[in-house]
């Protein structure tokens, strides 16, 4: 059984506060099981953005992680990362957005294998 996504958040936050990231919740989705979207800031004009990875990739033996993938492989535009997530919300109105500021990129996620 899968976190409910604000529990998520608020730990994945809570990690990120520990690290000495700052973080924040910048759009608040369904409360049980809306997707979860992270923008990592770089603090130079340019972001990275992780998206949840398809169900194809994650193991059976464990299927309440949540795996992300990065939407391209370098950091683009922050204009550019706020487009794409105005259209995934308006894709998905249950989508959550979490936005995080660090210079080294941390994102503290589990990423997807490719």
């Amino acid at each position: 059984m899968r976190l409910k996504s604000s529990i998520w958040v608020a730990a994945y936050l809570r990690r990120c506060q520990t690290e000495g990231v700052f973080g924040a919740v910048s759009r608040r989705g369904a409360e049980e099981a809306g997707a979860v979207f992270v923008k990592v800031a770089l603090m130079d004009g340019n972001a990275m953005l992780y998206a949840p990875a398809p169900q194809t990739v994650y193991d059976d033996s464990r299927p309440a992680e949540r795996l992300f993938l990065p939407i391209a492989p370098q950091p683009a535009p922050e204009r550019s990362i706020d487009e794409r997530l105005a259209k995934e919300v308006r894709f998905d109105p249950d989508a959550w957005i979490v936005e995080t500021e660090d210079r080294a990129g941390r994102h503290f996620l589990d990423l997807a294998k490719s």
